[in-house]
């Protein structure tokens, strides 16, 4: 980290203001080197920037002296003008002073370094620059804030408390300690082993508030599935026709439903057929409906008769019936078609797709059960993979001291020690190189 990097903190394209930032040791010259002067820790003062003799632009400079600083370094902002040849002029003076233009991420990475933030929290950063919703801009403060560091570290307390007392077992076995201080960490490692499956069952709630939530729109050809997508897009994303196997491909359609991210997908129309594109589309669709978090079966009402055995022998636990085209059907087919679906314990929703405003009752619906799906719960939510599958590395090592109740106070210490050092990897206390350059090539750049 000797270099000094810079980069631009805001996107490129004309603006009424642009922001460049400097990182490392030679912050100052540069700073000193443009705009004559080093102004006042954290006071924004008002500077001609001039290079080579050739001014630049009129600018407000900013300097923070490390460690007091995002990066922990020193470190300064440019606010300049926003035109693209101010900005490039700004960078190519930086240049010249001998600085780099910084990497994805570095500048979070250094803030990490230095102490200034853990893991969890440089994701969190990360995750509020994407965030797209109130949801993950919730969800990502409250990471950047160290709700996930705070949990992961209280866990790791306790962990170590537990250990303290398996290691006094072992190294001091003749001192006046109470016989049963090895056995005293058991309680506290069964609440912990608990708390960790609770979070774990609740793992996959951050990443969906994160990635969004996946809804397949499934069924036979016909049934409505590309009207429904358009009805509730609000937009004609997928072409209607009333030709069968329209749809070949799956169409994602990003949606915002009670604040939070919703991936809706309409996929290729469900039938044996010997045409070979269609049938990869109809392959993609089933792979794609497998991995969503909710699947929305679309029938037909007009055909029901016709297609029943097939369509219903495909729904499963959790399904959604979604029964289009209502309009269509007498009241005694509707009321038949609702007794079917309730014996096969389904969630049925009725719409008229094409009429304005049918399918608001599916909106309805559907924003209900995302709201539910997604809010609130007992821990922070975990939003990467890779911390759940650290939570399950830590469990099962938690696990295996608990079960053997014959187990050597040695090696049950050890287990605990694995526990507390893989919990410590989410957290970045200890993290190998190659997690840390996945983690922050990801970020943009001047970030």
């Amino acid at each position: 980290m000797n270099d000094t990097i810079y980069a631009p903190a805001t996107g490129a394209g004309r603006a009424a203001v642009a922001v460049v930032r400097i990182s490392g040791p030679r912050s100052a010259d540069a700073v000193r080197a443009l705009a004559g002067d080093l102004p006042k820790p954290r006071r924004a003062a008002l500077r001609q920037l001039v290079q080579g003799g050739v001014a630049l632009d009129d600018a407000l400079v900013l300097w923070f002296e490390g460690p007091a600083s995002y990066t922990g370094e020193d470190a300064a902002e440019f606010h300049v003008h926003g035109g693209r040849a101010v900005v490039e002029a700004l960078l190519e003076a930086l240049a010249a002073e001998g600085l780099r233009l910084a990497e994805p991420g570095e500048f979070t990475r250094r803030a990490f370094e230095n102490g200034k933030l853990d893991l969890t929290q440089a994701e969190g950063v990360a995750d509020l620059i994407d965030a797209e919703t109130e949801a993950q801009r919730r969800q990502a403060l409250g990471q950047l804030g160290g709700a996930l560091s705070q949990r992961y570290d209280a866990w790791r307390e306790l962990l170590v408390q537990a250990l303290a007392m398996l290691e006094a077992a072992v190294d001091f076995p003749d001192e006046e300690l109470p016989e049963d201080v090895a056995a005293r960490a058991r309680p506290g490692l069964a609440v912990l082993e608990a708390e960790i499956a609770a979070a774990l069952v609740d793992a996959s709630r951050g990443r969906r508030v994160r990635d969004g939530f996946r809804v397949a729109l499934v069924g036979a050809p016909n049934a409505g599935k590309s009207t429904l997508l358009n009805a509730l897009a609000e937009r004609d994303a997928a072409i209607v026709t009333s030709t069968p196997g329209t749809t070949r491909d799956v169409i994602e359609v990003p949606l915002t439903l009670g604040g939070y991210k919703v991936l809706l997908a309409d996929t290729a129309g469900l039938r044996e057929t010997e045409d070979a594109i269609e049938a990869e589309g109809v392959r993609r669709a089933r792979a794609w409906a497998a991995e969503a978090d909710l699947r929305l079966w679309v029938i037909d009402a007009a055909m029901f008769h016709v297609k029943q055995d097939n369509e219903l022998s495909a729904l499963q636990s959790g399904d959604w019936a979604v029964v289009n085209k209502i309009d269509l059907v007498d009241a005694y087919r509707l009321e038949e078609l609702r007794e079917v679906l309730a014996a096969q314990g389904l969630k049925v929703v009725e719409l008229a797709a094409r009429k304005p405003g049918g399918a608001e009752e599916a909106r309805a619906a559907l924003t209900s059960h995302v709201e539910e799906a997604l809010s609130g719960a007992e821990f922070p939510a975990a939003t990467r993979i890779r911390h759940a599958e650290s939570l399950v590395e830590a469990r099962s090592y938690i696990q295996r001291t608990l079960s053997d109740v014959g187990l050597e106070v040695e090696l049950a210490a050890e287990d605990v020690r694995l526990a507390a050092r893989t919990l410590s990897r989410i957290t970045g206390r200890i993290d190998p190189e190659d997690v840390l350059d996945r983690v922050f090539s990801s970020f943009c750049i001047g970030k």
